[in-house]
């Protein structure tokens, strides 16, 4: 989005200076990727060795986050991102080196084994530089202006960025992984390091001014304003349909997914395909819909099938190398598999395939047992490498999930063989499906586990029923995995971050009620433990709870953006609102109370304090408050994860339709200036921006259903009721329930939609829960079982937009 002008003049030095191997390593999910694609990574080097750590301790010894300690006990003399680096920079009159990562970043590991413990690189670094390491999930903001220099001047990134500033933090040049030592023609990272410091003291003035003037046109095409305050009204209509039809057009309709190896399973795709598809059901196109549908359910399976998904353990990493889904990258993000969980969930309401129930159940399952604190909160990711035995130093990547045909023979006896057919495990390791699977024979005689064959059928062909087929491999994958906790463990990164807690809390709570729509003699094998839904909702509750504890304040309103050992020093940014708002309205909706919907509000008027632009429309990533964070950007992209606008758009639209009056005025027009902003990304793009194509046929909806419950809460009917008020899929529909003897709940009603209250006086009965369903200013006669609620709300809209 930066201009050509901004980008030709960002450095004076040659390109293959700043970026040798032009690939991103820990890559961003912006499309198209670099043209070198990201392999299985190659000449593995272990993560931070223990070797010189008594030697060194360096100023991150007192830091919290994982990966600022993981490099604590360098010999560089590194400095925390904050002003007591930036004055020691203008006090010696030298440039900055900023290195950026995260601490389950593979390469991240690699430059650090390879540069930072290396004696002679950090002397070139504590004689000529001053060194900064920010880790970019606990600065965001920071990562973000550096990443947006690299990429527009560069047309990639990843992760470890490394960029070069002048002390008042203007970019000079920059780049991501660079090895120790010149290779094949291109600088190493000594080499790099005596370039800049000679541009520096030969070239300084033009390298400023090229970096100021880089600043300068990113936070123009940045931070774009509205032409208008709203969309025209054909635009949210034609970009769902164009974002439709160009992820269709970039479908892998052999192995599932939209695009080409690497393959990222982006959720907001499959979320705004169902969206699309539903739309055109009930518009009698039940043919394309089911186009549309089938691409989804094909990726989710591929995907459920594949080695990017833990079958052992549950979960899902990160990326995978191939386009079969087969060999991942195996670090596990928490922001994947809240919103991996969700779609999952979307496709059961959609199918009733308890396929897709397995699936979500084993994310969920995995973070109950492996990623959630004493306190309820939920811990950020594992990492990818580890080590092979207990007191190795040497760590590679996916040691932890990696099988040999003999152990599995060892470990599963008489089951081996039907284990070792079902998962295509082979003596000489599985990794052969794709050249892209392992190019340079790291796992060779390694099995990744993938499932290749129906299960059904491979059941029929040993004369054996499904049911004890399944029970087999679920026994078998219990004993790897007991095996497996005895292994070297990943590093785990216990850092809670707001944003991710909210996607993830947004599952939890959906789940406890969608999930009351399976068969009761729907049966599960481990990882899954089939436990009773209502325990999701204690997780979201608690998760919820922990950061309402720890990371908000309730004087000012204001969130931290994170908490280890505390909470850090970086505020709340806009994702970290519009997430945890997304997850709090699910909370509410889903179940749970509505002091949930209090905290909503009162986050949403914060939100709009801190970050909305009022003037030109749209929600900037910070507060602007800390002078050392050069770019303000208003973020659109869906990526890994949603944007903050996208999601605050739907946050906005589904509180305009819980409140009532200038209150719930004031919550739409904000969404359509928001949406206003990004008119021309909307038209051009909308591939990139699936969510927000989403949220603006949301806002055009003219009428949105509502499903409006009265009883007593405390009831096993009640929870049987919302369970029906949630069993269909669809993303413009509020479910409301209220208990008339709450009267705590009803003086919130009475406060912010009377209408609501009135409803729940009039319809309560003491023996039953009735529900109302309401759209287009008339509502149903009541209901009061789930069966017919559950039909009343299958019904095809009379009208749509």
């Amino acid at each position: 989005m930066a201009t050509s002008a901004a980008c030709t003049k960002l450095s004076s030095l040659p390109r293959n200076y700043l970026y040798p191997f032009r690939r991103p390593l820990a890559v961003i999910s912006h499309r198209p990727i670099h043209p070198y694609k990201v392999v299985a990574m190659a000449e593995r080097t272990p993560a931070s060795t223990s070797h010189s750590r008594n030697k060194h301790t360096n100023r991150l010894a007192a830091e919290h986050s994982p990966y600022l300690l993981q490099h604590a006990h360098n010999p560089v003399d590194w400095f925390p991102w904050g002003e007591e680096a930036f004055a020691e920079a203008r006090k010696r009159d030298v440039p900055i080196f900023l290195s950026i990562g995260y601490s389950t970043c593979h390469w991240c590991h690699v430059m650090e084994v390879e540069s930072f413990e290396d004696e002679g690189v950090a002397k070139l670094l504590n004689d000529w530089f001053v060194s900064i390491k920010v880790d970019r999930e606990e600065r965001p903001d920071v990562d973000k202006v550096y990443m947006t220099y690299v990429q527009a001047l560069y047309g990639g990134g990843g992760w470890p960025l490394s960029v070069f500033l002048s002390p008042d933090l203007k970019p000079l040049m920059g780049g991501t992984y660079f090895p120790p030592e010149d290779k094949y023609g291109r600088p190493g990272f000594k080499t790099i390091l005596r370039k800049v410091k000679d541009a520096w003291d030969k070239k300084r003035d033009m390298l400023a001014q090229s970096g100021a003037f880089a600043i300068e046109q990113l936070s123009e095409a940045l931070s774009a304003s509205a032409s208008s305050n709203k969309l025209p009204d054909e635009l949210p209509q034609n970009a769902l349909h164009l974002c439709a039809e160009q992820l269709s057009k970039s479908y892998d309709s052999r192995f599932g997914g939209f695009g080409s190896a690497p393959k990222f399973p982006r959720p907001v795709e499959i979320q705004m395909m169902l969206y699309h598809s539903k739309k055109l059901e009930d518009t009698g196109k039940s043919g394309e819909a089911s186009e549309g549908q089938k691409m989804v359910w094909f990726t989710l399976q591929c995907m459920a099938k594949g080695g990017i998904h833990d079958h052992v353990g549950g979960g899902f990493h990160r990326y995978s190398v191939d386009e079969r889904w087969h060999v991942p990258h195996f670090e596990k993000m928490l922001y994947d598999q809240g919103q991996l969980a969700n779609v999952y969930l979307d496709a059961f309401s959609l199918t009733k395939d308890v396929f897709y129930t397995y699936i979500c159940r084993d994310i969920l399952d995995y973070l109950r047992r492996d990623m959630i604190g004493p306190g309820g909160e939920i811990f950020s990711a594992e990492d990818a490498d580890s080590t092979e035995t207990e007191g190795a130093t040497r760590k590679k990547e996916g040691a932890f999930y990696v099988w040999t045909s003999k152990e599995v023979e060892d470990i599963l006896g008489e089951h081996a063989i039907l284990f070792k057919e079902h998962y295509y495990i082979k003596p000489t390791g599985n990794c052969d499906l794709s050249r892209m699977s392992d190019p340079h024979n790291e796992f060779k005689g390694k099995n990744v586990l993938i499932e290749l064959n129906d299960s059904s059928a491979s059941g029929s062909k040993l004369g054996m029923p499904l049911e004890k087929y399944l029970n087999i491999l679920g026994e078998c994958r219990r004993k790897l995995f007991d095996v497996r906790s005895k292994r070297p463990r990943p590093h785990l990164d216990d850092k809670v971050i707001v944003s991710w807690n909210g996607l993830v809390i947004s599952s939890f709570a959906r789940a406890s009620k969608i999930l009351k729509s399976e068969a009761e003699s729907t049966m599960f094998n481990f990882p899954v433990v089939g436990s009773d839904p209502k325990e999701y909702m204690e997780v979201a509750e608690r998760a919820a709870s922990f950061i309402r504890r720890h990371l908000y304040d309730e004087q000012t309103h204001r969130l931290q953006h994170s908490f280890r050992n505390g909470p850090s020093k970086a505020p709340g940014f806009l994702d970290d609102y519009a997430f945890l708002i997304s997850g709090l309205l699910d909370l509410y909706e889903f179940g749970s109370g509505t002091k949930w919907l209090v905290w909503a509000i009162e986050l949403q008027n914060t939100q709009d304090e801190l970050f909305l632009d009022r003037e030109g429309g749209g929600y900037f990533n910070t507060t602007g408050e800390d002078p050392s964070v050069l770019l303000r950007v208003k973020e659109d992209h869906d990526g890994a994860e949603p944007s903050g606008n996208s999601v605050s758009v739907i946050n906005l639209v589904r509180l305009a339709s819980i409140v009532a009056g200038s209150k719930s005025d004031y919550y739409r027009q904000n969404a359509e200036h928001s949406l206003a902003v990004f008119e021309t990304r909307l038209k051009d793009m909308a591939m990139a921006v699936p969510l927000m194509c989403c949220a603006a046929d949301m806002l055009s909806v003219p009428s949105r259903k509502h499903v409006v419950l009265v009883g007593h809460k405390s009831s096993v009917d009640f929870e049987n009721m919302l369970a029906a008020a949630h069993a269909s899929y669809d993303l413009n529909k509020t479910v409301i329930h209220i208990d008339p003897a709450d009267t705590e709940e009803m003086d919130f009603w009475e406060e912010h939609n009377s209408n609501n209250a009135s409803m729940a006086r009039n319809n309560f009965s003491a023996d039953k829960v009735v529900a109302l369903v309401c759209q287009n200013f008339s509502c149903s006669p009541p209901v009061t079982d789930p069966i017919s609620l559950e039909n009343l709300l299958l019904e095809k809209p009379s009208s749509t937009a």
